[in-house]
């Protein structure tokens, strides 16, 4: 793939707006009720203040409420836009489809995904923080969505919820130290901090995360260049942070911002599609891009006039 061809890409790629939706179900008991809660509402918290605007939470909603919530999301989102919805609570699985615990009747995966495919965003991040989760991947995977689950088909009660809302915030989620998380990197962070949360409790570990978004996989552990899994994760920013915070809602930045991130997406898909490329090639076009990501952090760093 030419380097025109990729900085294209990603510059078809970059949202206008990021919209995100969290819903928290039952807990069955009031302390599950307590932490689904909590964990959604401190999800809802660091959105807010890394400068988001289009954050709504929905604590222990029905379906019809669910419905509405994703209604009013058609009518708003637009095509270039993107959207991030994360479900925290318990979950089900009978081998035929998931459901997600919520008053009333629960909802299916199979309805889940009606909903997200009326949202006319092209890109889209469903994040299902439960019990049972793998299952729902059949259903929710399709081009240009990431999934990732908590659990494969695990029945047990999970604490991914807590440690993704922890990525959101804390700066060493950042591995690669461009101010800002994006979700491969959320979804390494809360998968190593689950490994310790096991290891120290000293038991055997129940959740084993999955994330799919090539739209016909079935999830992988460790998504890489060598599954072909991640390259759509790496490059959807969940949130900026410090400087990119800023420069994010300073109209005078905005757009110098805008390059910043296609050009780091850019590098990304130049590394997945590294192992098809004439290695001369390679060099050339990562030199460019690199070039190119010095020039425009440069302008981003330089005080205004």
């Amino acid at each position: 793939m030419k380097l025109c061809a990729l900085l294209l890409a990603y510059a078809l790629a970059s949202p206008a707006a990021t919209y995100f939706l969290t819903i928290s179900g039952l807990g069955g008991e009031p302390d599950y009720d307590q932490r689904f809660k909590m964990w959604a509402l401190d999800i809802d918290s660091s959105l807010k203040k890394a400068g988001d605007g289009n954050v709504t939470t929905a604590i222990a909603p029905n379906r019809e409420q669910i419905r509405a919530r994703f209604q009013a999301l058609a009518g708003t989102v637009k095509p270039d836009d993107a959207l991030v919805v994360m479900l925290i609570g318990h979950g089900t699985y009978d081998g035929v489809d998931y459901k997600f615990n919520i008053p009333g009747p629960d909802i299916t995966a199979v309805e889940l995904a009606a909903l997200l495919d009326r949202v006319p965003a092209a890109r889209q991040c469903v994040v299902v923080m439960t019990s049972s989760s793998g299952g729902s991947i059949p259903f929710l995977r399709r081009p240009n969505r990431i999934v990732i689950t908590a659990t494969r088909t695990d029945k047990e009660a999970t604490v991914f919820a807590r440690y993704w809302a922890e990525a959101l915030r804390d700066p060493a989620a950042d591995t690669d130290k461009n101010d800002a998380v994006s979700a491969l990197e959320a979804f390494r962070y809360t998968q190593r901090k689950v490994t310790e949360y096991f290891d120290s409790a000293k038991r055997l570990a129940t959740e084993h995360s999955l994330l799919e978004d090539t739209g016909k996989g079935d999830g992988e552990r460790n998504p890489s260049p060598e599954n072909g899994e991640g390259r759509l994760a790496a490059a959807f920013t969940l949130v900026r942070l410090g400087a990119n915070a800023g420069a994010a809602h300073d109209p005078a930045k905005r757009a110098l911002l805008a390059k910043k991130e296609e050009l780091e997406q850019a590098i990304d898909q130049l590394k997945y599609e590294k192992a098809g490329m004439d290695a001369a090639d390679y060099r050339s076009q990562l030199t460019h891009l690199l070039l190119e990501l010095a020039k425009a952090q440069e302008a981003l760093d330089a005080p205004p006039k």
